[in-house]
């Protein structure tokens, strides 16, 4: 990326967008680094306004106002991502499956962050699903968005034991504080181009000093 040139990049959010908020507050207008909009399949979400207050432009993209069509849904959301010259798609808290409209045209550059250690408790209600299962251990997986259900190659992975852990409220502000600290830094990653799909392994990703080295 030379001194001039923006990586730009685009969040899609169902609710209340706090990774939203925290890539606003910790990359947009930094390192080079340009959130250039904010797309949503739901007209209330919170994160629609904090793109607002941050001057980010804003659309959604309702699936009922497709006939409930994904794939027709998709293409419209595409059309106006293109038009943004968006280079990663953040999947932030957004609550739908991407099609191949949407993957096909951003190849390696959809991302979404998920609060288990996948493989993991994929899935809705991630952390319950966790609690209900008796884990000690939590933690924060950002991935590659692929066609399944989080099944997209890891890109990170942290983690945090929490040995008494009974109720949400005991696991999730722990979940959050990783989330905010990880995705920023992979989108900073992006932009430096320092993370890659291996060619020798389709789920093997390569990060840092490693994705601008020869594969061996």
């Amino acid at each position: 990326m030379s001194p001039s040139s923006t990586f730009r990049v685009a969040v899609l959010a169902s609710g209340s967008g706090t990774n939203l908020q925290a890539l606003l507050d910790q990359v947009h207008g930094r390192d080079g680094i340009t959130i250039v909009g904010v797309a949503s399949d739901n007209p209330e979400a919170p994160a629609l306004d904090r793109a607002a207050a941050s001057g980010v432009p804003t659309a959604v993209f309702p699936r009922a106002q497709y006939a409930g069509d994904r794939r027709e849904r998709d293409r419209a959301m595409v059309g106006w991502l293109r038009e943004r010259g968006t280079q990663l798609v953040v999947m932030a808290g957004y609550l739908q499956l991407v099609s191949d409209e949407v993957l096909d045209r951003f190849p390696d550059a959809v991302i979404n962050v998920h609060p288990s250690l996948l493989p993991a408790f994929p899935g809705l209600d991630a952390v319950s699903q966790a609690l209900a299962y008796g884990v000690k251990l939590f933690g924060v997986t950002v991935h590659f968005a692929d066609a399944g259900l989080d099944t997209g190659p890891v890109i990170m992975q942290r983690s945090i034991e929490l040995p008494d852990a009974r109720e949400l409220d005991d696991v999730l502000p722990h979940i959050h504080a990783l989330e905010h600290q990880m995705l920023p830094e992979v989108v900073r990653l992006f932009a430096r181009g320092e993370v890659r799909v291996a060619s020798t392994h389709p789920r093997r990703v390569l990060v840092g000093s490693l994705a601008v080295l020869p594969e061996r």
